[in-house]
This record gives structure tokens, C-alpha cells and sequence, in this order.
């Protein structure tokens, strides 16, 4: 069983007082159920799971009455020995996409406080013309994302204790050891492959063979294609494929911004605005906005049509290139598209810690990967992929004195550092930001 940050997410809302129903949202298959199972069943005495694709014939338990005696008093049709202990039980409402009836009526089980539910749904932001009303108020959110390189590391048995000495390290900007320094290194270049789709961690973890990881992170990619094929409208499934195939080779460019010509030739917004957001709404991919300038809030300044898309797992944008590009990242014997694999990394790690993605690109001139709210304050984040920091953009920002940057982040495979206002950090600390 992989340990999951997710865990004590739902512990804590597990000890609320006046919990709500919970929903789970996240991408299909970054370990959603398996999380909740092994909670349910670890810390309810009485567990129940259903799921509306295996078993379709409940969702006829929330049509009709939607009192929570009368849904319980349906459901006991539907799960045999059903027994409500009270404040000991926890009923798992899993793929409730395909329940829009049973998404409405987290609503009235909100009042049921001597049962526990949580739903979970990978589609949970496409399927919402089918919602009669949305339990707006009534519901507790929780966002599952792919493993993140702190759960890699559990994953690969690294101790805690190492783990909280780079805390340590990162809070004092002190130097990591050079052998601990290395070793991690060698372990995200790993992390850029294997990425973090539980499945092919697993793999990984138990074969060590990245033949077999990749060809599992080619059928989830498969998978996708199959969600949109299944859940998107019908005037909108070619586009939203095109959009989806599109991402490595948006990718690849030397300016990554998303453009729709890549798409298709001669192509414009007018034909694929609306179908690119669909990725974001399946959270398979993770959009990052630039901004006008760079002032608090951030949100203030996105503009909203001017965006890069990254895939929300790294592992499974490396897959899509051609074989031999995992080899070349192992051994660090990439060119340079190393860059952009290295970019999404960090764009994976800052969106699992909740930071909506940005980026400011004032000129022609001048890019910065990525603008986060750091310690109060605008801080640029710039992604070297190698120990050569040198970065015309960030030193043209920081000494034009137009903007009030008080520090700025470069990550690259350099050890910790920090001078004339510039943070150095090893790359693979991005999940400490």
C-alpha cells in the first residue's frame, strides 16, 4: 500500500464535529479509491462502497424521496447486511459521476450525522449539465493529484527522518549532504519517467523495469482518450482529442506556450477555446496563465487566453515520446527538451500544493516559468535543468527595478544556496514551496 498525503486529509475530517459530505475530486486513476477504501476500512467498523459502474442498480437508491431515512431505507435493498452504526459508519459513494441523481443528494445527507459519506468521481467537472442541483454548502472538497516527489520518495523507501533533515535544510537555505544531494538527484531524474500514477509506481517499485512502467502509462494515456470519446459532446470529442495529443509537441517548442495552429494548421481559438478547457475540467492536465504584471493578487493580472498546458503527470508526458527518451533522461543525456520535462515536473508539484500555475512573459525577450505568492510576497520561480543557472530573463527582472521582487526561486541541480536576493534550490525540493 503506498502512503498518500491524502490519508491524513481524511483523518482530519474524519475528528470534524459537524463534518459534511465529502467529495473527493482528481484525475482517473491517481489513487482515489484505494485511498478511501483502505480509510474506510482502517477506521469505520462498519464500511460500505458503491460503485455506479459496477453496480448500476444503485443508482435507483437515490431517485425518488430524497430524505436521508428514505435513501438509507433504499440502500438497505441494494447492500446486503446493510447496519448503520451510528458515528461508526462510512458509506463510499465512488464514480458518482455517473449518479447525478446521488450528486444532489449529498445535499439532504449533509443532516444525516450518524453516517459518514464521502464521493469520489475522476469527471466530476464535465458531467455537470446532468446535476439537477449541486449540493453547493452542503459538501466538504478534497483534491487528489498524482504523486507528488515526497510520496515517490516514501514509495522508494527513503526514511522520514531524511526527508524532515531536508526540511531542515530548506528552512536554514543550508546546504544538503553531497551524497544525499546525488542520490535524490538520481531519484527525481527517476521520478521524471516513472512520474506519479500509482500503478506505475508500483510497477516500478516492484519490477524495476521501465519497459513495463511505460507500457502502463501508454494504456492510462489510452484511457483518457477513452473518457473523452465516452463523456464529451459529440461536436466536441475530435477537438478534445486533437487538443489532448497535442500537449507533447506544445511541449517541444521552444516557446511553450499553447497555440492552437499546433493543433491544427491554420487554427484558431474560435474552434478549440472550449474544447481545451475540457482537459482542465478532467484534471488531466494543468493550464498555467500569464499575468500583465507582477502585483498581488495574482489572480487579478491572468490573462486568461494567454496559457501553457502541462500534463498533470510527468511520468506520463515522458511516455509519450519516442522510446529511448527515458535512457536519455536516466543518464541525464537529453538536449533540450530536458527543459520543458523539467518545467512540467515543477508545474505537477506546485499545482499538489494548491498553487494555481502562472507565468510572465512581458516581452519577447523575457520569460519566467513560473510566478507564485512566496512568504507574502511575488516571488519568480526560474527551471534550469541542469547546474548552469545562468538566466538572462531573471537578472534583466530583477535589476530593471520596475517590479517589487524581494526574492526570487531558481531551481536547478545545483545544492542550496542563496545570494543577492536569489534562492538557489535543488530542484527536487519544488514540493517544499
Amino acid at each position: 500500500m503506498l502512503k498518500r498525503k491524502i490519508d491524513d486529509a481524511l483523518k482530519e475530517w474524519k475528528r470534524k464535529k459537524d463534518k459534511l459530505p465529502l467529495i473527493v475530486q482528481g484525475g482517473r486513476q491517481v489513487g482515489k479509491t484505494t485511498s478511501i477504501i483502505n480509510f474506510g476500512e482502517n477506521n469505520y467498523s462498519k464500511f460500505y462502497k458503491i460503485n455506479f459502474i459496477e453496480t448500476p442498480s444503485a443508482i435507483e437508491a437515490f431517485r425518488g424521496d430524497l430524505s436521508p431515512i428514505a435513501i438509507m431505507a433504499r440502500l438497505s435493498l441494494v447492500i446486503p447486511g446493510f447496519i448503520i452504526e451510528d458515528g461508526n459508519t462510512l458509506i463510499f459513494l465512488d464514480e458518482i459521476q455517473e449518479c447525478p441523481e446521488a450528486r444532489t443528494a449529498l445535499k439532504f445527507l449533509s443532516s444525516a450525522k450518524n453516517v459518514d459519506i464521502i464521493a469520489s468521481g475522476s469527471l466530476l467537472g464535465i458531467k455537470y449539465k446532468n446535476v439537477v442541483s449541486y449540493p453547493a454548502g452542503y459538501v466538504d472538497y478534497l483534491t487528489m493529484y498524482p504523486m507528488d516527489y515526497e510520496e515517490f520518495l516514501w514509495a522508494n523507501g527513503i526514511q522520514e527522518q531524511v526527508i524532515e533533515n531536508l526540511k531542515d535544510c530548506f528552512g536554514r537555505r543550508a546546504k544538503v549532504d553531497n551524497f544525499v544531494h546525488s542520490r535524490l538527484l538520481e531519484l527525481f531524474r527517476t521520478y521524471l519517467v516513472v512520474g506519479g500514477m500509482p500503478r506505475a509506481v508500483e510497477s516500478y517499485k516492484e519490477t524495476n523495469n521501465f519497459s513495463i512502467v511505460q507500457e502502463i502509462q501508454r494504456a492510462i494515456m489510452k484511457d483518457y482518450e477513452l473518457d473523452i470519446i465516452k463523456y464529451a459532446d459529440c461536436n466536441e470529442k475530435q477537438k478534445i482529442r486533437s487538443c489532448f495529443l497535442s500537449i507533447p509537441r506544445q511541449l517541444a517548442k521552444e516557446n511553450r506556450k499553447f497555440q492552437y495552429s499546433v493543433v491544427e494548421k491554420g487554427s484558431s481559438a474560435r474552434k478549440y477555446s472550449s474544447s481545451i478547457l475540457w482537459l482542465s475540467d478532467a484534471n488531466v492536465a494543468n493550464f498555467c496563465h500569464n499575468l500583465s504584471t507582477l502585483e498581488l493578487p495574482l489572480k487579478a493580472y491572468e490573462e486568461e487566453k494567454d496559457f501553457k498546458v502541462y500534463l498533470a503527470d510527468t511520468g506520463l508526458l515522458t511516455s509519450q515520446y519516442e522510446d529511448g527518451t527515458a535512457l536519455d533522461i536516466i543518464t541525464d543525456n537529453i538536449g533540450r527538451h530536458k527543459g520543458a520535462i523539467y518545467e512540467n515536473a515543477v508545474a505537477q508539484m506546485l499545482t499538489a500544493k494548491g498553487y494555481r500555475l502562472y507565468f510572465f512573459k512581458p516581452s519577447q525577450n523575457m520569460e519566467i516559468d513560473f510566478i507564485i505568492r512566496f512568504e507574502g510576497y511575488v516571488c519568480p520561480v526560474e527551471v534550469k535543468s541542469s547546474d548552469n543557472t545562468r538566466s538572462k530573463s531573471l537578472s534583466s527582472l530583477l535589476s530593471s527595478g520596475k517590479y517589487s521582487i524581494k526574492k526570487a526561486i531558481r531551481l536547478s541541480t545545483k545544492n542550496i544556496g542563496e545570494e543577492n536576493g536569489i534562492i538557489s534550490l535543488p530542484i527536487y525540493l519544488a514540493f517544499l514551496l
